[in-house]
Formats: structure tokens, sequence, C-alpha cells
């Protein structure tokens, strides 16, 4: 079961965090989600358990508890939907159909 584990330290590396869960089972994988032109920690990362039940203890253990100084939130990781996609979003100015919406009309009176 995969899990999402969020509001880390900057400074928690993936054996810190599998130390973390270890206590509740097997860890299959341990990721620590990073910006790609830094390598720093973007504060989140996902945890696989091999078992479900052990999974679900370590939420109901670990979710907002205190981990290197940070409340840690753990839930069950839910997949990416499509509104998460990185693809530019229309934030006022020409529409998709570039037709201009939600300006104030410069008609005269």
């Amino acid at each position: 079961m995969k899990l999402y584990v969020g509001n880390l330290s900057y400074d928690s590396g993936e054996e810190d965090i599998r130390e973390l869960f270890e206590q509740f089972g097997e860890v299959t994988t341990v990721n620590v989600i990073t910006f790609k032109d830094t390598g720093r920690s973007k504060g989140f990362g996902f945890v696989e358990m091999a078992n479900k039940e052990d999974a679900e203890k370590a939420i109901e253990q670990l979710n907002d508890t205190e981990f290197q100084g940070r409340s840690i939130k753990v839930s069950e990781a839910r997949p990416k939907s499509r509104n998460d996609s990185r693809r530019p979003r229309n934030f006022g100015g020409r529409s998709r159909n570039n037709d201009f919406s939600g300006g104030k009309s410069f008609k005269r009176y």
C-alpha cells in the first residue's frame, strides 16, 4: 500500500523516513520528492509498505505526529487526477476560443 507523507522537514532523508515507518512493518520503497534543479526536498514524499494492515497502522500512529520538528501528515496515496496535470491554465485574458472574457467592457457609452 502506498502512503503519502507530507509536511516533512526539508532535511528529512529517505533513510530517516524508512526507519520511522519500519517500526510498523516492511517498507518496500521510500521516495522523497525533490526539485529537479536543486535536488532539495519539496517537503513531501511517498512510502510503500508491503502489507496493507501495517500501512493502516502507520497512518493511524503517525498522522499528525512530530517528526524532525514538523507535524507530519500521513495518508493513503491517491492516484494523480487528470486535473493535476502540468498543462497551462487559463487565468483570464483570452479564453480557449480566443474571446476576451471576464474583463470590463471597453464599449463607449
